[in-house]
């Protein structure tokens, strides 16, 4: 028990109250240090053991510059596949728990699990249904001017046309990270209800990066999901200073090479034109079977072989082996008049 106050203490006590001059002895200022500090230059700060920071200021920088690149790949790949206009912009990069990721996602919504080889675990990328069945429209022909949102879980033949999608991000990824580790990133499963997958326990620290999806009278978000368990192998080569040295090609034989080896296997469109001539439309409309077009080029005078629609070279229209050809006579100069 603490001390007892004896009768002269307590009647100084009362004195004080009396005349409203009470003292305060200074305290003993509690330090946890072996050291005396300072209280007043002490920085305290809250932390949560809920949501620990496993991920520092520089490594959270450095994944949302490598995945601006992304946005920018996928972009581009998606806006050829659809033949439209889509931009897709990094909306942000945030710490979390899994648990708080799930309860802030829609129901339905496109939940597909990644697995990415070689690394152990999963990651996950949800796609929003107002961004989802825009897309769909656009593959079947649509306008997006009256699209209806259902709420239900995708069909199969959904499923297969925004696993096209799915596709393309997973090789922007790969090209993204390929400056940090060689990945596969490879779709595993895919679910409507993102409730009933659980590819961490909901306490677990994942890297929640947002996107933006703007088509041109729709709009939708995309998230990508990363648990820092998957990816903590490779947290110490994701550094600030890897991103800020550029990388060029190099002109070297054996890139060049490889450029030449890449082009002789690309596919081109070649076509004879024996003759042009203008008709009336009148005339068109009358043609019958056995009727004469009648050109002003001589029959003797070569035809011009184009390439790709581009006028390249003079030939002879001919027959080799019951198959008609061409036999090529010389390119086409500038002064030709053709």
């Amino acid at each position: 028990m603490a001390d007892v106050l004896d009768q002269s203490a307590i009647d100084a006590l009362l004195n004080a109250v009396d005349d409203d001059v009470v003292t305060i002895a200074p305290g003993a200022v509690k330090v946890f240090s072996r050291r005396r500090l300072d209280m007043e230059s002490i920085e305290i700060r809250p932390y949560d053991f809920k949501r620990p920071e496993r991920v520092s200021k520089d490594q959270m920088r450095s994944l949302q510059t490598l995945h601006e690149g992304f946005a920018r790949n996928f972009g581009a790949s998606l806006s050829a596949f659809l033949r439209m206009i889509v931009e897709v912009k990094l909306a942000g990069c945030e710490q979390m728990t899994y648990g708080e990721f799930v309860a802030s996602l829609t129901i339905p919504t496109s939940f597909n699990l990644i697995d990415i080889e070689p690394l152990e675990g999963q990651i996950c990328l949800e796609l929003s249904p107002l961004i989802i069945y825009s897309i769909i429209d656009r593959l079947l022909g649509g306008n997006n001017e009256e699209l209806f949102i259902p709420q239900r879980p995708q069909t199969l033949i959904e499923m297969r046309l925004i696993g096209q999608v799915i596709k393309r991000a997973l090789d922007a990824l790969s090209e993204s990270w390929s400056d940090v580790a060689k990945l596969d990133f490879s779709l595993a499963e895919t679910e409507s209800n993102p409730q009933l997958v659980q590819i961490v326990p909901p306490n677990e620290v994942v890297i929640v990066i947002g996107f933006e999806l703007k088509m041109v009278n729709r709009a939708g978000t995309m998230s990508l999901c990363i648990p820092y368990n998957v990816i903590e192998p490779l947290m110490e080569a994701v550094s600030a200073q890897t991103w800020f040295s550029s990388k060029g090609l190099k002109r070297t034989e054996e890139n060049e090479k490889r450029v030449e080896a890449t082009l002789q296997s690309a596919p081109l469109e070649v076509s004879a034109v024996l003759a042009n001539t203008k008709i009336t439309l009148a005339d068109l409309a009358n043609l019958s079977v056995g009727d004469l077009i009648v050109t002003e080029k001589p029959a003797a005078s070569p035809q011009t072989l184009c390439v790709e629609g581009k006028r390249k070279f003079l030939c002879r229209v001919g027959q080799i082996e019951g198959s008609r050809a061409v036999r090529i006579e010389r390119p086409i100069r500038p002064d030709d008049r053709i």
